[in-house]
């Protein structure tokens, strides 16, 4: 996976395309390629690290790094929580859905009841979803420009990528 790679999100098999891409998208791979690696990162337009993933049939795309603490969630995991596909951060194990970037908690009715009774919650909209789409056989993103601030903006910084990301130590890759 390069870490200059485009991503985006839709709800689209690979196998459905339009005859051109949309209007403001960015060019992320072939389809082919990202369906065989699973997953993919790109700094789309200078500005916005992306993750694009094909999982289960659909391709998804969302900024690249968690909301929480900026991990790299093209380490995560993919796990079905309460019927929804999310990404798992590698770091602290935060559950982000793929379709709408939710952040999902594990909530109890009553503390003081046992057995402790628990039920998957959402947070709201914590991380920023992208458009994806297919057009003969090159996937494409469209950033999406909310002008609504969501927590995993504070991680498309110039300043995070120059500083913070220097100071951090490289992952060890998996043996």
């Amino acid at each position: 996976m390069s870490s200059e790679e485009e991503t985006s999100q839709t709800s689209s098999p690979p196998s459905s395309s339009s005859s051109s891409p949309p209007p403001a998208s960015h060019f992320i791979g072939k389809t082919d390629d990202i369906v065989k690696a699973g997953r993919t990162t790109k700094l789309v337009n200078g500005c916005r690290d992306v993750l694009v993933l094909y999982h289960q049939g659909q391709f998804h795309a969302m900024d690249m790094r968690c909301y929480h603490a900026g991990g790299a969630l093209q380490y995560g995991d993919i796990e079905e929580f309460n019927g929804r596909q999310c990404i798992v951060c590698p770091w602290h194990k935060y559950k982000i859905t793929l379709a709408e970037g939710e952040g999902l908690y594990q909530a109890v009715d009553n503390p003081t009841a046992k057995p402790l009774r628990t039920y998957w919650c959402s947070k709201g909209v914590k991380q920023r979803i992208h458009k994806v789409t297919e057009v003969n056989g090159d996937v494409y993103v469209t950033l999406n420009d909310s002008s609504e601030a969501i927590e995993s903006d504070v991680y498309q910084t110039e300043k995070y990528r120059t500083v913070l990301l220097k100071a951090q130590p490289k992952p060890k890759p998996k043996t």
